[in-house]
């Protein structure tokens, strides 16, 4: 198993609009290195869902990869934001796995608190420019932010 974390911009997709529609296809990906980390989850990886563009920004929840990456539909859509004129059924450019809610943190983890946790200090979130919507994320990092978010305590 695998662990990730996936941002989106709360006022666009938060985790209570995952929450009530259980299951999403992430879609509007649009970068390369970010598509090769969404077509290398494997069915049953866990998600961290960070509130991105947030005041603060940061972790709010958990879910988990329910189908692996297919072409992402929004790239044959000419009205969608996300349209890639490169793309043809027979080749298309940017995939999408179906992730599927598993939970709200009781904790949400902004970013400031995330800088002073031990054991999250490392995480690729916190990395100078680090723009990706999807990173890998470590084991003990990702053990760690759940421990934390689902307490009740202010980290």
């Amino acid at each position: 198993m695998a662990y990730w974390l996936v941002k989106n911009e709360v006022e666009d997709y938060s985790i209570d609009d995952f929450k009530k529609e259980k299951r999403t296809l992430w879609v509007g990906v649009r970068n390369y290195q970010a598509r090769n980390f969404l077509q290398a989850m494997k069915l049953g990886d866990e998600v961290l869902y960070y509130h991105s563009n947030g005041d603060p920004s940061g972790i709010a929840g958990l879910g988990k990869v329910s189908k692996t990456a297919i072409p992402d539909p929004t790239q044959f859509d000419k009205k969608s934001d996300y349209f890639e004129k490169r793309a043809t059924q027979e080749k298309p450019v940017w995939f999408c796995p179906e992730l599927q809610f598993v939970e709200k943190f009781n904790t949400f983890l902004g970013i400031p608190e995330i800088r002073k946790i031990k054991g999250l200090e490392t995480m690729k979130i916190l990395e100078r420019g680090s723009r990706l919507s999807v990173t890998p994320v470590t084991e003990k990092e990702f053990d760690h932010a759940v421990r934390v978010g689902r307490s009740s305590a202010k980290p």
